[in-house]
């Protein structure tokens, strides 16, 4: 089931809701009620007991998590009601509540998604045994949830062992999705798919998974499976194809499928035959095939035949000849992956863009150049997110793509409302264009590769730019700037930015003036990742009355001094002060600037599994 669609109501609260409500009533009438003389009771229930009756069933349909959270703040008797009702648990920080504190509070949830590590960890930017190991919360969860269904990782450490407690501790578990997480192997994953007959969503999404040798594939049930959705396009190790082959035919459900790279293009071919239902294709290699004695099977006609097809991904390999395959499918995709596709180049691209005109999601790489982000706008005007990656991630590397194409995407698809564009080069006349034409933003996310590049037509600094941006995209909420930027541009992110929920900073800025501009402006504002830039103590002390109202602040590579960072947490007891040591350290800071400061807001006050490199304040 997709992340988006909306999830109903636990049926213990829904459709015995009239019931609970019509008991409630009648026992308040006996107790507080009175007889006349003929004989019927005239209820007089306690105002309080009705309220908190009437909440229970209002709050069932109250699905956000912000708007829960706001109508938990209202009374007592709304923190109850509310707590009661609530099915689904969000932790945007393990380490910002404890797992006894959450199963005190929430006892009948049933979804339960956590996030562990700093996004800069995908960066290479914090030591891989940081922490945010899942066993204390596995532990806690198998203790009190017996009826939870679904588990929602993100950067998180997780064992073969709490892979193997999930299966045996929840009888209902139905969806697990892993992304970005690691410490398990197809060890866990045989544990999960033989214990977890419920099963209907597995998920692995850009993690790390050990080879142990171990057929997972072949561990789930010989009988028909209640598998929708099935991703292991991350997982580098091979598959029995046979086991797999046969686990699709006996999954009528299955809508999602994406395959790794050591599934070829001849046994996609297998897989799509047995399963033309399906909505969302990860493809595999997508390679040259190695067939002896065998004529070469129709690929076109299996795609033609997957008429629901409408999110295709995968193509770690990407033979030219096999391309034209895709074609019958074209015209009914919304989601169209490439960013694995390296070596797919302009022409390639063009002809399949060509075809796309219901798209509403691209990632591509670079390699498609300006001329074929041309080809998107001319083509793609429903385009509502792009992401645009480079196949060469060095400062020093000729980027193809540049505002050439970042003004060709704002002119042809106004409905655009998310874009991650990695350039070498940039002008502010480009970023205004995209302002102005694609209002509705609400992530902006431009990565100018080389440190401190200026509008590389008329030699100034990009604060135009990033200036109109959070002038003119009123809905913006996530922010990402980089190139030659002066304070002044930060002047315009704390004047207008007043949504901005995530910010992310680099080799930027002239002086502390910039981080107290953001931090005193952007009264929203969640997420702070800092890295490389002149900021130092006087701008860390300008957030002291908002630090508690954020997730978290990343600093590192910054001016910031280690008594600065004590001075923070002195005065701020409930915020958790981290220091982390660089590489070639351990223990305490000795250099004048603290190599990585990482700030979060606990009601449990600091971990207790802390590293050496960490030191907290």
């Amino acid at each position: 089931m997709s992340e988006d669609e909306e999830r109903p109501c636990p049926s213990d609260l829904t459709g015995g809701a009239t019931a609970k409500a019509r008991n409630c009533c009648f026992n308040a009438a006996v107790t507080g009620g009175s007889v006349s003389g003929g004989g019927i009771f005239h209820f007089s229930p306690h105002p309080d007991q009705v309220l908190e009756n009437v909440l229970e069933n209002v709050l069932c349909f109250l699905t956000d998590r912000r708007d829960r959270n706001a109508a938990s703040l209202v009374s007592k008797s709304w923190y109850r009601a509310e707590a009661l009702t609530r099915s689904e648990v969000f932790i945007g920080n393990c380490y910002a509540i404890s797992p006894a504190r959450i199963t005190a509070r929430f006892k009948r949830v049933t979804s339960v998604t956590i996030k562990g590590k700093p996004r800069f960890a995908d960066f290479s930017l914090l030591p891989p045994d940081w922490g945010a190991h899942f066993t204390p919360w596995a532990s806690v969860l198998g203790d009190s949830y017996r009826g939870l269904e679904k588990l929602y990782l993100k950067r998180m450490s997780i064992s073969d062992d709490d892979l193997a407690l999930l299966a045996r501790c929840f009888p209902s578990f139905k969806e697990l999705v892993l992304v970005c997480c690691d410490g398990f192997g197809t060890s866990g994953l045989a544990i999960v798919a033989r214990d977890c007959r419920q099963i209907r969503v597995l998920d692995l999404i850009e993690s790390e998974v050990s080879d142990d040798e171990v057929d997972w594939i072949s561990y789930f049930p010989e009988n028909k499976t209640c598998l929708e959705s099935l991703s292991f396009d991350c997982v580098e190790s091979p598959v029995d194809f046979e086991a797999l082959e046969k686990l699709v035919i006996r999954s009528p459900s299955l809508k999602r499928l994406r395959l790794n790279r050591f599934v070829s293009i001849t046994q996609l071919y297998r897989l799509m035959v047995r399963a033309p239902q399906l909505t969302n294709l990860g493809t595999g290699s997508f390679g040259t095939s190695v067939l002896i004695d065998e004529p070469e099977p129709d690929y076109a006609s299996a795609f033609a035949a997957c008429k629901s097809v409408v999110c295709l991904s995968g193509f770690r390999e990407i033979a030219p000849e096999y391309l034209p395959a895709i074609y019958p499918v074209c015209c009914n995709l919304t989601s169209l992956n490439f960013s694995y596709a390296a070596n797919i180049n302009t022409e390639q691209f063009k002809s399949v863009i060509s075809r796309c005109h219901k798209l509403q999601v691209l990632w591509v790489f670079d390699s498609v150049c300006d001329e074929g982000l041309e080809a998107v706008a001319a083509t793609c005007k429903d385009l509502r997110e792009i992401r645009v990656f480079p196949i060469e991630a060095r400062e020093d590397a000729d980027a193809p793509v540049s505002e050439v194409g970042l003004l060709a995407i704002s002119e042809g698809c106004r409905k655009l409302k998310s874009i991650l564009y990695f350039c070498q080069r940039m002008t502010n006349a480009a970023v205004i264009a995209m302002s102005k034409n694609c209002t509705d933003l609400v992530v902006f996310r431009l990565c100018i590769m080389g440190r401190h590049l200026p509008d590389h037509v008329t030699g100034e600094p990009m604060d135009e730019g990033f200036g109109a941006i959070v002038k003119n995209c009123k809905k913006l909420t996530r922010l990402a700037v980089s190139g030659l930027l002066t304070d002044k541009a930060f002047s315009y992110i704390g004047q207008y930015g007043k949504l901005v929920r995530t910010l992310s900073v680099a080799f930027a800025g002239n002086s502390d003036l910039a981080l107290k501009y953001v931090l005193e402006g952007c009264p929203k504002l969640q997420k702070l990742e800092i890295r490389d830039c002149p900021f130092g103590d006087l701008a860390l002390r300008s957030g002291l009355h908002h630090y508690y109202n954020m997730r978290f602040l990343w600093l590192s590579s910054c001016r910031v001094t280690l008594q600065g960072c004590q001075e923070i947490a002195n005065q701020l007891p409930r915020l958790v002060v981290e220091v982390i040591s660089g590489d070639d350290e351990e223990g305490n800071e000795t250099s004048e600037h603290v190599n990585t400061l990482y700030m979060y807001r606990s009601l449990d006050g600091p971990r207790a599994d802390v590293p050496s490199f960490v030191q907290i304040l």
